[in-house]
């Protein structure tokens, strides 16, 4: 497997076909067709299920492009740090970050740290945090920002602002009538949207007070609950900094006054592992709420 053989792989699979990829590649389709079969030959592992008009991937060739993807991207990414710095750039800062971060750590560290070092760029990527951390494993990135709660095995942390969850939603009389804050019992019977990576912590701050939750939608995105709950589907439970993160004038939010609910922003690098002076820099200037200490 090399290099090449990826490229031609990664291609087949984003144009559905031998023949659109071929023409993208500008090579011969029946060599293009030998470098696939090559590939699997070599993997010994069927990669595509082949129909008459688009090929699909098997369970094999699913792992097989998220990888390949990975590889390509880390090469690109070597190549553009090397034609920085042959061009007179301080360097790239390549950092994944969650989607929903607020606009102090926008301000407090990427402003900052912009203003000393302004010669650097910027390769981001977002995602959830799952996808931040495989992104780092892979050396797609150097820094990961991501949220609490994450398997730390590995890693090097920096904790920065502790924060609330908050409960969204477009209208309920009962919750109108309290205050700013609320408790969790306030959400029983409610119909809940959360998010996926928060369902075991949510139903275990319910089962503490010795109450059932009614979890109406899970998904995968902070930003997919606040729309559900935009459309008047239920109440969403999101961390506090998501809730900017649509265009949603008709959603109330009222905080969640619930310490199990209560999570963080870190700021993940790899153990045992070598940092660019520019990474090394930016850790630096992390700026970190002393209420997380």
């Amino acid at each position: 497997m090399d290099l090449k053989q990826l490229l031609y792989f990664v291609t087949v699979v984003n144009e559905g076909n031998i023949t659109a990829a071929a023409r993208k590649l500008h090579i011969a389709q029946p060599a293009l067709s030998n470098h696939i079969k090559n590939l699997e030959d070599d993997l010994d592992m069927k990669l595509f299920h082949r129909g008459p008009r688009k090929i699909t991937l098997t369970d094999a060739g699913e792992i097989l492009y998220t990888k390949a993807n990975n590889i390509l991207e880390l090469k690109h990414s070597i190549r553009r740090e090397l034609e920085d710095n042959r061009s007179g750039f301080k360097g790239t800062l390549k950092i994944g970050t969650i989607s929903a971060i607020d606009a102090d750590l926008l301000e407090n560290n990427f402003l900052k740290f912009h203003q000393k070092y302004n010669n650097i760029k910027y390769e981001l990527y977002e995602g959830i945090t799952p996808e931040i951390i495989e992104m780092l494993f892979s050396r797609v990135i150097e820094i990961g920002i991501v949220r609490t709660p994450f398997d730390k095995t590995g890693l090097n942390i920096t904790y920065l602002k502790v924060e609330p969850m908050i409960a969204a939603y477009k209208n309920d009389d009962d919750l109108d009538k309290l205050g700013s804050n609320i408790s969790i019992e306030h959400l029983n019977e409610k119909p809940l949207i959360i998010y996926r990576r928060f369902e075991s912590i949510i139903i275990s701050a319910f089962q503490k007070v010795e109450i059932s939750p009614y979890i109406f939608c899970i998904n995968d995105d902070s930003r997919t609950s606040l729309l559900w709950a935009n459309a008047g589907l239920g109440v969403a439970i999101v961390p506090i900094s998501s809730k900017n993160l649509v265009l949603a004038n008709n959603l109330k939010f009222k905080v969640i006054d619930n310490e199990s609910l209560f999570t963080q922003v870190a700021i993940i690098t790899l153990e045992n592992s070598s940092l660019s002076s520019v990474a090394t820099n930016f850790l630096k200037e992390i700026t970190i709420d002393p209420l997380s200490i």
